[in-house]
């Protein structure tokens, strides 16, 4: 073995990212042998909260993971659940933060082209992808420019990548001024039999190395994206990833071909950390080792050193496990799609990772204990101090209509077509319902059946009372699915924090954790995928905690479906769930607090999960039958906002007729658990008892129709005012 060892300083040591103790313990993993700079950095992203999930998975390994449906759960690139007829849904969501905020644009595309990767890597075609993307104040000098890239970026590769952006969120927050939040989703389709994973097996069989070539860019990204930020942020953009689409285009379509072949063993995409990640991940898995020739590498830079090669977070690249003798199959297959291909070792018995350059040996190390004995932290943590509930009648209100007017056209409530109508959500030609409904509906290609897709979280539920926001993002999730006819299948989270070395941050970390789980067991939504994004704190402001939740559903039918537009007049308008008192309602961290009366304050509103699952339950099942067509969640501003936008969507106008009393916490407050639906005159009696046989609260709260919302005997606004305020914003703010 000819290792070249130069002095590893302290200095060093901390450049990467490690402490004291880390460093020790890869002292003892080489056997007391000092690391050289190459294996130094490879200890460096492989311990790297991003990678390793360090101060998380004592936590994460309390989530339920299994169900019946559950195919494959967390562990590999993507999860994977049973959609009946012999196919599979794999899917996953992922963060791009600290590069998108560095160069929103790249770093918003490359974030899109990775999760695709982690899709397609399993055997999937995508189908249709999401974003969840959290901004800082409108007024930041910075939030228009980052605005504008990420959203660029997304449109930009996705659209040339051919796959539909279909849904998703765009929320403000000062908390977000110096680290913005970019997770995307993708979800594909697979059949059931041809579902491929990462483990490397078979000693001697050739590994490959297929797509682009390798650059210095991205290197020591998932570093970076494992610490905070300061006022040195600006020099980490060379570690951005640069995208390509059109690479990304054919190196799908080259991997689909090749998976119809058997030919492949083991599969990985290089995503964060590169060519380390993907092969000590296979080869631990797969209980295996590696030897790579660094030499045989494709890169399009002079002079690359092992270092940067092992580091590279070049995008578009895959790395397989070939059967031995069929290489010359995928050899074809690449080079028809005009990708590279090189054969860069092969599967040893060793359990160890040998690379070398030159002929020389440039690093040697253990592949399980360094994957697999990577630091587990359990770290101190304080609870959240819970807040008090703010009574109704604690403020002032104003006239309702006054107030409808600036929350409809708020930052947070405004329409976001400026963003959705910038992504082609119907390429494929599959696409059923479009972005600004509750959830997307896709449908599975040459059938009447459908997949409901959406994300959902609500950070400013969660910084008041961790667990019940975490129950809350995915109990919104659910009743998003549910409201196009869906059943919830299955969820995937996105976990964004702080820095988790201070104590209360890892509070909310544990507690919304918790929260999630306990949503997950009682609506049957088991977790499959998923990714910890911390640190995200800016000179030690941390960002809101922001656990996203993305979720899918089955439908069955096609024909029976719900959107949230009004349908025609003289339908009846009914409020499901929730307590019966027009004179109240849930005033606690709304929006209705926060834009029409300056003040974050209270608790949140709990929520009932056996009463989530029996509400929900009963209105899908009445979708199902095709009872109703009409159909809309209550959350972020209250019923006087969810009937807005159905209003807005179907162009449709309501009166409302619950009586003279009505208040406006009971219009704007944000009680959990509730729908509200439509029917016909002849189908009122069936609907109604359905939910009063359950036990479920329902009451008809007015009448569609006309062209404006109004109360009877009392004032009335026009829809076409209101579309002003709603359509208006976004791109009244972006060209200003």
């Amino acid at each position: 073995m000819t290792i070249e060892n130069a002095s590893i300083t302290a200095d060093d040591i901390a450049s990467h990212g490690l402490t004291e103790d880390e460093y020790q313990l890869a002292l003892d993993i080489l056997g007391g042998r000092e690391p050289n700079m190459v294996e130094l950095g490879i200890f460096s992203v492989m311990w790297s909260e991003h990678c390793s999930y360090k101060s998380s998975k004592k936590w994460l390994k309390t989530l339920p993971t299994e169900a019946p449906w559950v195919i494959c759960g967390p562990g590999e690139n993507a999860g994977v659940v049973d959609i009946g007829y012999g196919l599979a849904a794999i899917f996953k969501m992922e963060s791009h933060n600290h590069p998108s905020f560095i160069e929103p644009f790249q770093g918003a595309a490359t974030g899109v082209g990775g999760i695709l990767r982690d899709v397609f890597t399993m055997g999937a075609r995508p189908v249709a992808n999401l974003n969840a993307l959290r901004f800082g104040a409108i007024d930041h000098p910075k939030t228009k420019h980052l605005v504008a890239g990420v959203v660029g970026g997304i449109g930009s590769y996705g659209n040339c990548v051919g796959v539909p952006t279909v849904g998703g969120e765009v929320n403000f927050d000062p908390a977000y001024n110096g680290n913005i939040l970019v997770n995307a989703m993708t979800v594909g389709l697979a059949d059931q039999n041809r579902i491929f994973y990462s483990a490397a097996s078979g000693p001697g069989n050739p590994v490959i190395y297929v797509g682009s070539k390798t650059g210095r860019d991205g290197i020591h990204g998932a570093t970076m994206a494992s610490a905070e930020f300061d006022e040195d942020t600006e020099e980490k953009r060379p570690t951005v990833q640069v995208g390509d689409p059109f690479t990304e285009k054919l190196l799908i379509e080259a991997c689909l071909e090749l998976m119809a072949t058997d030919t492949i063993v083991a599969i990985q995409d290089m995503g964060a950390a590169g060519l380390t990640c993907s092969s000590f991940e296979m080869c631990s898995k797969g209980g295996t080792g590696i030897e790579l020739d660094l030499d045989a590498v494709p890169i399009r830079e002079e002079g690359m050193t092992p270092y940067e090669i092992m580091l590279s977070e070049s995008q578009e690249r895959m790395l397989m496990v070939l059967q031995p003798g069929k290489e010359h199959i995928a050899q074809a297959i690449f080079e028809k799609w005009e990708l590279d291909f090189a054969i860069v070792g092969h599967v040893t018995d060793t359990g160890r990772m040998v690379l070398k350059k030159g002929g020389a040996s440039v690093a040697d190390m253990p592949i399980d204990p360094l994957a697999e004995a990577s630091p587990e932290y359990d770290r101190p943590w304080v609870p959240t101090e819970k807040a008090e509930v703010v009574p109704s009648d604690s403020v002032k209100h104003g006239d309702w209509t006054e107030s409808l007017k600036k929350l409809i056209g708020a930052p947070d409530l405004a329409s976001r077509r400026w963003v959705w109508e910038q992504y082609d959500h119907m390429v494929m030609g599959d696409t059923v319902q479009r972005p600004g409904g509750d959830a997307a509906v896709v449908r599975i290609h040459g059938s009447e059946r459908g997949l409901a897709i959406t994300s959902d979280c609500t950070p400013r539920y969660v910084k008041a009372d961790p667990f019940e926001g975490g129950k809350q993002a995915v109990a919104e999730t659910f009743r998003n699915l549910t409201a196009t006819g869906a059943r919830p299948l299955a969820v995937t989270d996105n976990l964004n924090f702080g820095n988790p070395e201070k104590p209360p941050i890892m509070g909310q970390l544990v507690e919304a954790v918790k929260g999630i789980g306990a949503a997950c067991t009682a609506l049957d939504t088991p977790v499959v995928s998923g990714n910890v994004s911390l640190y995200n704190e800016t000179d030690g402001q941390p960002i809101l905690p922001t656990p996203t939740i993305g979720a899918i559903g089955i439908i069955d039918s096609l024909d029976n479906t719900a959107t949230v537009a009004f349908k025609g007049d003289g339908d009846a308008v009914l409020l499901v769930g929730g307590p019966d008192d027009i004179s109240g309602g849930w005033l606690g961290q709304s929006l209705y607090l926060r834009e029409l009366h300056g003040v974050e304050m209270g608790a949140p509103p709990p929520v009932d999960l056996f009463q989530e699952r029996k509400v929900g339950d009963a209105v899908r099942g009445l979708i199902q039958n095709g009872d109703i067509d009409t159909c809309h969640d209550v959350s972020d501003g209250g019923v006087a906002i969810a009937l807005t936008e159905m209003a807005l969507s179907g162009d449709i106008g309501v009166t409302i007729d619950i009586g003279a009393d009505v208040s406006a916490p009971w219009l704007f407050g944000e009680d959990q658990g509730r729908y509200i639906i439509t029917c016909i005159a002849d189908r009122l009696t069936t609907v109604t008892s359905t939910f009063e046989n359950e036990g479920i609260l329902v009451r008809q709260i007015g009448t569609t129709g006309g062209d404006s919302i109004s109360f009877t005997g009392d004032a009335s606004i026009g829809l076409s005012t209101l579309r002003d305020f709603h359509e208006g914003w976004f791109p009244d703010y972006m060209a200003a």
